[in-house]
């Protein structure tokens, strides 16, 4: 057994024994320890492995592995921001061993983010996790509060964290930051792994060598420490659903989308004060599938559907966590559903977009993602909302695939392709907000421009609008390269020459002057060679002509070989 997994062992051991001396059954309070050992390893890289050497001793099939482990994730995540069923049933009947037993869970959480590399914020999420039982139990009678800080054992080492320093001023305390502990218990200096002091045993009589004026428990009121002079960043205001709609409703174009918003944010406002009423609401699904081309909008109004739950109150944080395939698989069978999970916990209390969502289909990673995201849809059915984008087909073929997703996507958003008037207007937005101004008769090249394309399902939309803008940009900046004091007009004004695309673009230096730069009797015997090529000889007896052969000729639209171009695709006006 590793050695991570051995204090997972530990800890568990220790919790069991004061489980059964509280007068619980141990084998729950094994079980309730290894259910919240893996909500808190969740995403941590390896901790499958490790937890299933003490939960499964004996299993090493990496496929079975992996289920238990994340079936025992979703049984334990709401432990995570509050107290266990044990737990809060010894403090519920005020035992004297409540506050115990919250230092082994404690003991549980820091050894779970050990079974491998684990990023900060989950190192984060398991102090806060600590936090929450050690301040359950300070209820009465259990020893845990501010001004108490020992019950019978030494305060256990919490994870690295800012949840920590908050529960340790709560408590009258602070931590040194020059002070740093051991690799597990008490180090040298007297501090946990984390160089949080700990609490001497009170049965041993020693003083704690590391407690000064400044971490000394108090009864009254929490020392002042000093205030933080690093300006903080100012957080972002929160936006009322008017305000997001209003948002929404100033985008060019998608009418159908803004219909669709607007409707599903009266049906959820109208469950939402159902269920404040006290009637009974119907279990609507929050998911959504955005279908269309790229370039629609489909990511902003993803954000701002995130925004507009979080103000119903229906998220509670609204962020946006935007991936693709290749953030949710991984190269090898079993690390797959370690690496989704863990997107998703990034993703809780917010919004999920996965763009192209049909590229999770058609091999054995994708379906483990998949069936991956529909076990975390239903175990966040209330903190968590998924929006899958792409192709209408495709997508269509991706819902299809498993019928966990079908039952919980059932609304579907179309983002229709923008109008040429609308893209004009995307255009002259686009300009706007970087000072230029198109002029009359550039707004009507770029609308010919627009007509001419065809609605492919590679048609870019306001991806096109953008290209088409700062192609311009270049072009002008082209055009006055030369100008020594342009007006403010010419610097701000994009004219049709600056719009449109010519057969000979005259934005590089011009190499057709070649009497300047190759030299005038070069230029004479290349023209001579040339007139003699093309018109001298066509009769075709007599080597010297270059009539093109009819079998090596090039089709329509093809370059002849060697005239110095190369194959890039490009969209016709």
């Amino acid at each position: 057994m590793s050695t991570a997994a051995s204090r997972l062992a530990e800890s568990l051991t220790d919790l069991t024994d004061l489980a059964a001396e509280a007068g619980l059954d141990p084998r729950a309070a094994h079980a309730e320890g290894l259910h919240l050992a893996a909500a808190l390893a969740e995403a941590v890289p390896g901790a499958a492995r490790g937890w299933a050497e003490v939960a499964l001793p004996g299993i090493t099939d990496l496929a079975s592995v992996n289920e238990a482990f994340f079936d025992a994730a979703s049984r334990g995540r709401r432990w995570r921001s509050g107290p266990t069923e044990h737990l809060s049933h010894l403090v519920a009947a005020r035992s004297s061993l409540a506050g115990e037993y919250a230092a082994a869970l404690t003991e549980v959480a820091a050894a779970a983010v050990m079974l491998g590399t684990a990023p900060r914020w989950v190192i984060d999420n398991a102090t806060v996790a600590s936090a929450s039982y050690l301040r359950a139990a300070g209820a009465p009678g259990s020893g845990f509060g501010p001004g108490s800080v020992t019950v019978g054992r030494a305060l256990p080492p919490l994870p690295a964290g800012p949840g920590t320093d908050a529960v340790l001023r709560a408590w009258g305390l602070t931590r040194d930051p020059s002070v740093t502990g051991g690799e597990s218990g008490r180090g040298n200096d007297g501090t946990g792994p984390s160089g949080i002091p700990t609490a001497p045993d009170p049965l041993s009589g020693e003083a704690d060598p590391t407690m000064s004026p400044t971490m000394t428990p108090t009864t009254a009121t929490p020392t002042a420490t000093p205030p933080d002079t690093t300006p903080a960043e100012e957080p972002e205001p929160e936006r009322s659903v008017e305000e997001l709609l209003a948002e929404l409703d100033a985008m060019i174009g998608l009418d159908r989308v803004k219909r669709e918003i607007h409707r599903q944010v009266a049906l959820l406002s109208v469950e939402k004060m159902r269920t404040e009423a006290g009637l009974r609401a119907p279990r609507m699904s929050r998911h959504l599938i955005f279908v269309g081309n790229p370039g629609t909008g489909k990511t902003t109004v993803a954000r701002l559907v995130g925004g507009i739950y979080k103000a119903l109150g229906l998220l509670p944080a609204g962020q946006l966590v935007e991936v693709d395939r290749s953030e949710l698989v991984a190269g090898y069978v079993g690390q797959t559903a370690i690496k989704t999970a863990e997107v998703c916990a990034r993703a809780v209390g917010g919004v999920l977009f996965i763009d192209e969502a049909y590229g999770l289909m058609g091999d054995q990673f994708a379906q483990e993602a998949v069936s991956t995201l529909v076990k975390e849809m239903e175990d966040h059915r209330q903190d968590l909302v998924l929006i899958v984008a792409g192709y209408p087909d495709p997508m269509a073929a991706f819902i299809g695939q498993n019928p966990g997703l079908a039952s919980r996507f059932t609304t579907t958003i179309e983002f229709d392709d923008y109008s040429d008037d609308e893209l004009v207007a995307i255009l002259r937005s686009i300009a706007e907000g970087s000072d230029y101004a198109l002029t009359d008769e550039a707004r009507r090249r770029v609308r010919m421009t627009f007509e001419a394309t065809a609605r492919t399902p590679a048609f870019g939309n306001g991806r096109m609008a953008r290209n088409l803008f700062e192609h311009a940009v270049g072009r002008h900046a082209w055009r006055l390269r030369d100008a020594t004091e342009p007006t403010r007009d010419e610097l701000r004004l994009l004219t049709v020459d600056d719009v449109m695309e010519q057969p000979d673009d005259d934005t590089g230096p011009d190499l057709r002057d070649r009497d300047d730069a190759v030299g005038g009797e070069v230029d004479d015997e290349v023209d001579d060679a040339v007139d003699d090529a093309v018109g001298g000889n066509t009769s075709g007896d007599g080597g010297g002509s270059l009539r093109a052969d009819p079998d090596t000729a090039p089709t329509p639209g093809e370059a002849p070989l060697g005239d110095g171009t190369v194959d890039i695709p490009r969209q016709d006006a």
